[in-house]
This record gives structure tokens, C-alpha cells and sequence, in this order.
């Protein structure tokens, strides 16, 4: 009885031991989107400011959240980013403290990180699609263009941001 309790404890560690060391998101897929880690100031197109926004990994690597604080004050936003095996594509759940929402779904094209929506409806009673793709840049910075389609076809920059590690 008592070998049979010992070999028991040392199955349960052995087993814990092996759990630890395994790392779940440690694929070239849950990566893809390492690029966009980091602690930013993010400008416009003409240099002016838009924001800081900082990305974290979480959750042993499993996850990408962004915490965003606009120049525009009193305006934040956060987005919970992470790769879904079971759809073979990178997700993103996008929140701001004025109620709106946006899921995301795609994954890299070419070298860009490429996430749309569906089409939906708008406040102003018209439906669009929301495409972002984030372009890693020299120097450590990357672009993100938020563009806007009524039709899937035809395409409107929304935001684009110059990300530049602070």
C-alpha cells in the first residue's frame, strides 16, 4: 500500500512538473502578432498626437490586451486580442468606455496583421465593415489603418495611427 502511495505522489508531481514546463500559446501562430507588444505614443498622419497605448501579453502568452488612452480626453478603450486554434484565426474584442464594441477576425497577410468585422449596423443607421490591419515598420514602429466599407469593396480610412515605442 505504501509503494502504491508513493508511486502515486511521484506520478502527481511528475505530471505538475511537465504541466508547468508545457506552454500552450508558444506556437509561430499565437506570435504573429508579437509585433504590436510594447509601450507606444501613437500619432496621425500630419504628427500630431492620438494617443499612448500599451500591449501586454497575458495569461501565460495566450493573450494581447491593449489598454488605449486617447489625446481626445476623457476617451479609453481596451481590446482583448488572442489566437482561436479552433478557427485557425486571430480574434479581437475591442470595448471604450462609451459603450461601443467590435469584434474583429483574420489573421497575417503577407507581413501585416489583418482583422475584420462583419457588417454592422451603425449608429447612424448605416451598416459597414471594419477592416484594421497593423504593418510592422523600420525602427520598431508600426502602422495601424482602421478603414470603413459599406460595401466590402470599396474602402474609407477611419483612423491611421503611427505607433512609435516610447
Amino acid at each position: 500500500m505504501r509503494s502504491y502511495f508513493v508511486l502515486t505522489i511521484l506520478l502527481f508531481v511528475n505530471y505538475s512538473l511537465s504541466a508547468q514546463d508545457s506552454c500552450a500559446c508558444c506556437t509561430s501562430d499565437h506570435s504573429a502578432f508579437d509585433f504590436w507588444v510594447g509601450q507606444w505614443t501613437v500619432s496621425n498622419p500630419d504628427g500630431t498626437f492620438a494617443g499612448n497605448n500599451t500591449i501586454s501579453k497575458q495569461e501565460d502568452g495566450c493573450v494581447i490586451r491593449e489598454q488605449w488612452t486617447s489625446a481626445t480626453l476623457g476617451y479609453t478603450g481596451t481590446s482583448i486580442n488572442y489566437y482561436d486554434q479552433v478557427l485557425a484565426q486571430w480574434v479581437q474584442l475591442w470595448v471604450d468606455n462609451q459603450g461601443q464594441s467590435l469584434y474583429l477576425r483574420g489573421g497575417i497577410v503577407e507581413r501585416s496583421m489583418v482583422l475584420q468585422s462583419d457588417l454592422l449596423p451603425g449608429a447612424d443607421g448605416v451598416s459597414r465593415y471594419n477592416r484594421v490591419t497593423w504593418t510592422p515598420l523600420p525602427e520598431g514602429k508600426v502602422r495601424q489603418h482602421w478603414e470603413v466599407s459599406t460595401d466590402g469593396l470599396n474602402w474609407s480610412t477611419a483612423f491611421d495611427g503611427l505607433y512609435s515605442p516610447i
